[in-house]
C-alpha cells in the first residue's frame, strides 16, 4: 500500500464521517430540532469537475497498470463526493438555543437583523458576517417566519 492509497482511504474516511455527522449528528446534537428546512444546492459544477478529475486518474492508473487497489479507492471517492454533492440536501435545522447552518451552530442571540429579498433570499446579519439562505420552497421562509414568531423569547 502507497502513501497515494493511504491518503485517499483517509479522505474517503473524513468524508464518509462529514456524511454521517451530516445527516444524523446535528440532528441529535444540542437538543431536539424544532424545525428542519430543506436548502438549494450549491456547488454541484466544483463536484462534477472533481468527479471527471478523479475519473482522468482512474484512467490513467489502469492504462499505466498500476495498483488495482488505488483504482477502487478512486472510484469510492468519486462515489462519496457524488453522495455530499448530489443525493444528501443541505439542511437548516432550528434548535431551541440556536441553528446550524452550513454544520455550523449559530446562536439565536448573534443576529442582529434578517430581511428577505425580492427573489426569496433570507439574509440574516450577525456580528461580522451575513448569512444567505435559499430554500429550495418559498413556503419554507414562511414556516421560518412563523418560527421565530412563536419563538420570539429565544432571541433574547
Amino acid at each position: 500500500m502507497s502513501l497515494t492509497d493511504i491518503a485517499i482511504m483517509v479522505f474517503i474516511v473524513l468524508l464518509l464521517l462529514y456524511a454521517l455527522y451530516d445527516e444524523f449528528g446535528m440532528d441529535k446534537m444540542r437538543g431536539a430540532t424544532l424545525l428542519k428546512v430543506q436548502l438549494k444546492r450549491s456547488n454541484r459544477i466544483d463536484c462534477l469537475i472533481f468527479v471527471v478529475l478523479l475519473g482522468i486518474l482512474v484512467y490513467r492508473n489502469i492504462v499505466d497498470h498500476g495498483e488495482p487497489l488505488t483504482t477502487w479507492l478512486l472510484i469510492s471517492l468519486a462515489l462519496v463526493a457524488v453522495y455530499i454533492s448530489y443525493i444528501r440536501w443541505p439542511k437548516l435545522l432550528f434548535k431551541t438555543q440556536g441553528f446550524y447552518y452550513a454544520n455550523a451552530f449559530i446562536q439565536y442571540r448573534r443576529i442582529k437583523a434578517m430581511n428577505l429579498s425580492e427573489d426569496g433570499v433570507l439574509a440574516i446579519d450577525l456580528e461580522k458576517r451575513r448569512l444567505l439562505i435559499q430554500v429550495t420552497q418559498l413556503d419554507d421562509l414562511e414556516r421560518i417566519y412563523n418560527f421565530f414568531v412563536e419563538n420570539q423569547s429565544i432571541k433574547s
